[in-house]
Parts: C-alpha cells; structure tokens; sequence
C-alpha cells in the first residue's frame, strides 16, 4: 500500500519501540489515526502527520495497566485520574477487594441516613467520610450495573476504566447491609446473587470481586467491629458465584484470609479444573510480597500457585505482585497496619476526626493493658510466639518493633527521620541516670518533660506518642520487599503478574503511583532482554487476563502509548519524590509520588494526554479513556438474548 499521500493524526518517529508482546524491540515510526494505529514502519514523511512527536532516545510502548486501584470514587470528582496517568498508565481495573459502585448508593428507605458504600470504603481504605460524602454528593443516582456502565460511559475520562461486580455491594444489594453481615442468605437470595453476577457478565463486566483479608472492617454504629460483607460469605456462596465466573471465562479477583487457611485452601480451590469438569475459574489474588515479619512466606506462595496451575490442579491462578517496597505511612493511628491486632482496632473504629474519642480510650486502663499485652507479643519471654517473632515467622506485615519505624513529621521537628527506637533509647535514658543530659536539643527535652514516668517499655512509648500528638504524630514502616534480589524474583517469576499498587486508596498512607515504572527500572537495570518481557508483562498479559483489548503496538490496536525516557528512568527515586498535596477535590491531603520527566508523552486513543512536564487543556474535559468491558462481550450478550 503506497503511503505517499497519507494524512495521519499524529506520527511518532524514530523510537524504540516495544510491542507489548515480548520480543526485542524495534526502530520504527508509528502512525495514528482516529484512535488507531494505522501504520509502522521506517522514515515515514512527517509531512504526512497533522502533529509529529520525536521518540528519538527513548522507548515507546503500550500504555501500562493498573490492576488493582480503588478509583471508584475519585473518578466520579476526577475523572481524568490525573495522578496515574502522569506515571504512563493508561488502563485501570476498579472495584477490587469486593467495594465498588456497581449498584449505586444501596441506601436503605428504613435507614436513610445510612450509606454502606462509606461504611465499606471508610476503614477498608482509610479514607474520612467526609472525603467519600462528597465524592457521592450529588452524583449517585443508578441502582443497578447497567446503568453504572452507562453513568461512567458519560464521564470525562482520563484512562481507560474496567470495573468489576463488587461481592459486598452485591451481598448488601441482595440481603441489606444488617442480614449481610449477620446470617446466610437463603437460596433465593443466593439465587438472586448468581443472576445479578450473570447479569453483570453478560453486561460486559470484566470480572468479580470478593475479600477475605482480616483487616477489613466496616466504619459506622453500629457495625465498627463487624467485617465488610464479602467476609461473611461461606463455601456455598463462593462456589455458585464462582460457577457463572467459570461459565463466562472472567476473572475473579480475591483478596485471602490468612488467619482461615481453610477457608483460603476452599477459595483458591475454585480455580482448580480437576475439581470442576476440567475447566479452570481465572483468579488473580493479592500479593506476593516478601514479608519482612515472614521471610519464609514468598517461597510458600509461589510453591502453592504452582500447585492450583499444575497438570495435576488445572487451576489458571495468578498473584499480583508490588514493584516497590511496602512503605506505609501512618496519621498517628490511621495505617491499615494497625488493624492486625483487636486493642489497636478499637482506635481503629473511632472516626478519624474524633481526637477526644482517641484520647478517652487511651486514658481507659483497661485499654491500656489489652494494647500492651498485644503491643509487646513475642519481645520477650520464652515461648513458640517469641521463637517466631524473633526468627521472622510470624503470620503478620507489622512487628510493632520501632526499629522498624521512622518519624516522617511531628511537632517535635528535630525528630523528623529518626527511628522510633533511638527516640525511645534516649527518652529512657532521660528518665534514668543522664537526666536532661540525654535530650539532644531543647525541644526534644521539652517533649521528654511531658512523659509519665517511668515509660515501662516500648507500648507505654507508643501510647503517649499517640495521646499526645494523635495524628499529628505521623510515622512510617516498611513491611515488605526490602530484599531487592528477592523482590526482583517476585515481580518477574511466571506465577506473578506486577500491580499490587492499591492505587486511589489510603489517601495519605500508600503512593504506589510510580510502581509500574519501577518494574521497568528494575529490568532497564539488567537487560534490554528483561526489559521487553517486562513490557508485555504490564500490558498485553494483564490485558489477556482480565480479558480486555488493548496492550499491544500493532495495526489496527488502539492508540494507548507511552513514550519514556530510559536515562531518567534510571535515574529516577520513587522515595525520594513521595509528596503530600492538597487535593481541592478531596478538601483533604493526599500523598502521591511523581515520576516527572521519565514519561515524555502519555497517549490515550489517540489523544495526547501528558506532553512530560503537563496535561493537555483538553485532558480532564473531554474523554480520552473509554469503559473497558470483557473482549467478548458482544458475542456474549447476543447470544443470551437469543436464547431468552
């Protein structure tokens, strides 16, 4: 075909590019038009192209996916998700972990003061309530998940969207928010269920979402110590929901209950073909992390998905993987860390803005014993819980060690980067023989004054920090991946896929933005050879999995590319650019990571979205992204309205 009078959109030349399917990559120019691409090639006329982008120097490849966010609801105030998109993703999988939007507000016209979704989202995702009220301000008004597909179809978006059938909305949809946490459904609401997950199937939806993880707890009276609704769920339930799963060949993406490993074992069985007619349920679980309080738990994980795959099993089961150490953040007691243990979920459960509730169950002896006892668990003593504390065995992502933990800020300045435990050392030193000999500055002796004496060991050190300064108190620790030669194994072993990423949620305690690049870095670091199959791993393996177009650079696939620069990207440190800003939509802080400079250009359908250094004036105004819906869904919907 002679190219000679072609007039295309936009011609991107003299890149190497990577085609997301794994091979090396190749010089060529790239042409786009009407949101496709049209054309690759060599020394293409930019004379043919209304706009022309030089990729000399740097790597061209298909917008990168974001597999596990909670958007859900900052995309209904920002659609254009602008702080994924700066990082090159140009796809997201919403509604994870079983909370999502699908059947709109579920308010009860008993209880209209009540809203499950803030209940669900509230402690799950450490977020206040007032954040999540005015993101569904004015907005929510579906009840159902067609017309959520529709409702999105309408909003301005920046990245592509795939939203999933929530597993707690719909118990909560099905049963209302008191049964859903407190009995079994019949099996007319269980049969109610299997059809509105059917239903959604056949709506394009591109997977289901359940949750088993025993962090997660609902946020309002009278349910603050009563787990989100998916965990209620029994065998039973999970098996006939999993069934349409199977039918319909979509994924299922879970979160496991370690603390019920039999539960799990059940859960992770449904991906098994050997169990059910010889044809395998796709799942994909979190995550595969090397746990620093368990550095014995990611060779078990990969041994047991190789397992649920084996000829023997037949399962088709995959974990997400996080690209980046697992450093959370903490607002005094506001981490998700900090819901392991009962005593430090009755902070937990008071309200974010409640300072004096915090402060009355601080001073409560009661309290006061049960947070020790659970504070100081396996520091000492002879006993198997110490025997696995110290050896690094233990079933948890937080050792409650303050070696582990640094100051981030606090209004004793001079203690910003320190560890919890040289604060802690000197503080005991104050209250013994050195006196006011042990402070290192006067605020610091100041702060020292205002502790009860004597601090007995490190749970009373805790408390007071949290009485005092609440969240103004603000810490954090790394719970995982900080073995980089391990961490590399977990993001590129066969049984992973990268994207652990928690995007969109824990408004100021996580910022995985950036972790996509980080596993392109990580390559960049060893080879041009792992590089490429780390492409393809953040783009067409992910796409292949939650069974959705895109992530490929070929004739005829969509224009979603990213253009980066190799030499930032080496350069580039995910700590050192972790930023809190204020966020006008949110009225609230948010921490996010930039990745200024590595991505050069972000190109979504064939618009350009971030030029390197700013959005373009129509991103965030008129869509770029579109509602990712199952590939076959079509076909699928077509043939069931035949069959009806």
């Amino acid at each position: 075909m002679s190219l000679a009078n072609t007039q295309w959109d936009m011609l991107i030349k003299g890149a190497l590019v990577f085609d997301g399917f794994g091979g090396l990559p190749k010089e060529v120019d790239v042409a786009v038009s009407q949101g496709k691409i049209v054309a690759l090639g060599l020394e293409f006329n930019p004379l043919n192209a209304k706009q022309v982008i030089d990729g000399s120097g740097k790597w061209l490849m298909p917008g990168l996916l974001d597999i596990h966010t909670h958007f859900d609801l900052e995309v209904e105030v920002d659609p254009g998700l602008k702080e994924c998109v700066r990082h090159g993703t140009t796809s997201v999988v919403m509604s994870n972990c079983s909370l999502g939007l699908a059947y709109g507000e579920l308010l009860s016209p008993d209880l209209p003061d009540e809203n499950p979704v803030i209940d669900c989202f509230a402690r799950v995702e450490n977020m206040p309530k007032a954040v999540l009220a005015r993101c569904m301000d004015g907005v929510v008004d579906w009840d159902n998940s067609a017309d959520y597909l529709k409702h999105l179809e309408t909003l301005p978006l920046g990245p592509n969207v795939a939203p999933m059938i929530p597993h707690s909305m719909l118990r909560i949809k099905v049963m209302g928010l008191e049964d859903s946490i407190s009995r079994d459904p019949t099996e007319a609401e269980l049969d109610a269920m299997a059809a509105l997950v059917e239903q959604g199937m056949q709506e394009g939806y591109v997977g289901f979402s359940t949750d088993g993880l025993p962090l997660h707890y609902l946020a309002n009276d009278p349910h603050r110590n009563e787990k989100i609704p998916a965990q209620h769920a029994k065998f039973k339930e999970l098996k006939v929901l999993g069934k349409v799963l199977r039918d319909y060949d979509r994924i299922w993406q879970v979160t496991p209950d370690p603390e019920d490993m039999l539960k799990t074992l059940g859960l992770f069985g449904l991906t098994c073909g050997r169990f059910f007619g010889g044809k395998a349920l796709k799942m994909t679980a979190t995550a595969a992390m090397d746990i620093s309080c368990n550095r014995r738990a990611e060779g078990g994980l990969i041994k047991f998905s190789q397992l649920l795959n084996s000829r023997l099993l037949k399962g088709d089961f995959t974990f997400q993987a996080l690209s980046v150490p697992f450093k959370v953040f903490a607002d005094g007691v506001t981490t998700p860390l900090m819901e392991e243990k009962e005593a430090f979920r009755e902070l937990m459960a008071i309200d974010i803005d409640d300072i004096q509730g915090r402060k009355n169950k601080l001073d409560d002896e009661g309290f006061q014993g049960r947070f020790r006892e659970q504070w100081m668990a396996g520091k000492s003593g002879y006993s198997l819980e110490r025997f696995r504390h110290k050896y690094k065995m233990e079933s948890t992502t937080f050792s409650r060690e303050l070696s582990d933990m640094v100051m981030d800020s606090c209004p004793v300045e001079p203690w910003a980067g320190q560890r919890l435990s040289d604060i802690y050392g000197r503080l005991k030193q104050y209250q013994g023989a050195l006196g006011d000999a042990a402070a290192q500055n006067q605020p610091e002796l100041a702060a020292f004054s205002l502790f009860p004496a004597p601090i007995i060991d490190d749970a009373g050190f805790m408390m007071h920090m949290l009485r005092e300064y609440d969240r103004t108190f603000r810490w954090y620790v790394i719970t995982a991946n900080e073995r980089p030669d391990v961490l590399k194994k977990l993001v590129f072993h066969p049984e992973t896929l990268p994207g652990f990423n928690d995007s969109g949620a824990h408004l100021t305690n996580m910022a995985y933005y950036d972790a996509n690049l980080m596993t392109l870095k990580m390559a960049a670091q060893d080879s041009i050879e792992l590089v490429a199959l780390a492409v393809k791993r953040l783009t067409k393996d992910p796409s292949e999995l939650f069974g959705i177009e895109g992530g490929v650079i070929e004739c005829g696939a969509i224009a979603d590319l990213v253009l980066i620069d190799p030499q930032a990207l080496n350069a580039h440190d995910s700590d050192a650019n972790i930023e809190i800003i204020d966020r006008d939509i949110f009225q609230h802080p948010q921490l996010v990571n930039r990745s200024d400079g590595v991505v050069n250009t972000v190109i979504i359908a064939g618009k350009l979205a971030w030029d390197g250094q700013q959005y373009t004036p129509e991103f965030g105004h008129e869509s770029f992204g579109r509602v990712l819906r199952n590939k076959d869904w079509a076909e699928v919907a077509e043939q069931s309205k035949n069959v009806a």
